[in-house]
Parts: C-alpha cells; sequence; structure tokens
C-alpha cells in the first residue's frame, strides 16, 4: 500500500478510538434508566459498542501487516503496485488511466483499482504496448497499454 493508505488507516483508527468513550458515556446513561432487559437504548449502545471494537481490530490488523511500498524505488518496465497505466479499451476504442493500489485503497470513480480485480490482475506483469484480456462479469475485455508511469 502507499504511504497514504496507510496514513488514512490510522486516521479512521484514532477516530473509532476516540469513539470509544462516547459509546461508554451512552451505556452508562442507558445503564443508569433501569431494568436493562427491556431497555433498548442501552441494547442499541451495546451493540455500537461491539461493531466499534470489531473496526478497531480490524484497522489494527490492516495496520499490523500493511507493507509500505516506496514509489521512488518502483520500475515502469512492467505494471505493478502503486503504478498507474494509462490503457486503451480496444473494443470501446476509450482510453482510461488506472492506478494500481491495495484493496483499502480501490476507488473505481478516482481511477484506483484494487490489484485483485479482473482488470488489474490482468494488466500487472505486462509492459506497454502489450494487449491483455480481463475477463470481467461481462464479458472479455481488450486493453492496449499506453503508458506506465509512477
Amino acid at each position: 500500500m502507499s504511504q497514504d493508505g496507510l496514513d488514512k488507516l490510522k486516521k479512521d483508527l484514532a477516530e473509532a478510538l476516540a469513539q470509544r468513550p462516547v459509546i461508554s458515556a451512552a451505556i452508562a446513561e442507558a445503564r443508569e434508566k433501569g431494568d436493562l432487559s427491556e431497555n433498548a437504548e442501552y441494547e442499541s449502545a451495546r451493540e455500537a459498542q461491539s461493531l466499534l471494537e470489531i473496526k478497531i481490530a480490524n484497522l489494527q490488523d490492516m495496520i499490523a501487516k500493511a507493507k509500505v511500498l516506496d514509489a521512488s524505488m518502483l520500475s515502469t518496465d512492467k505494471v505493478q503496485m502503486l503504478n498507474t497505466v494509462k490503457v486503451e479499451n480496444l473494443a470501446a476504442k476509450k482510453v482510461m488511466t488506472f492506478t494500481i493500489v491495495g484493496e483499502s485503497e480501490a476507488d473505481f470513480t478516482k481511477g484506483r483499482l484494487a490489484a485483485t480485480t479482473p482488470i488489474a490482475k490482468a494488466l500487472i506483469g505486462h509492459g506497454v504496448g502489450e494487449t491483455v484480456e480481463a475477463k470481467v462479469p461481462a464479458g472479455v475485455i481488450k486493453f492496449k497499454i499506453l503508458e506506465i508511469t509512477v
């Protein structure tokens, strides 16, 4: 993943950790209202706490396992993680640009493709001028790689 992606995960974790006292206060307030067996506020706060703890654990795990790639060390001979690739969809005659990123950084609307997507898998390992086929749910799309940059 990129350093920006790791920084975003750390920011998300800090925000989630900041929610712990808020939820604890909500649980305490609901607990003060009496009978817990029929207290919807209490149940709701406990559920929110459970979901938050799951989110925190997932973020901590992702951060612990993250491998940050140094963009200055990347090659542009073949498509790889963090490369920006300009391709032509041969059927549609449309030029598109994608950046290959980790799953947590993917955002198709911004041209950021997760390396696990069919299009990214088809592009990875190929060079400029090569034609690749991506098997997508709608069928097979042929792309010609026009340019690879960092």
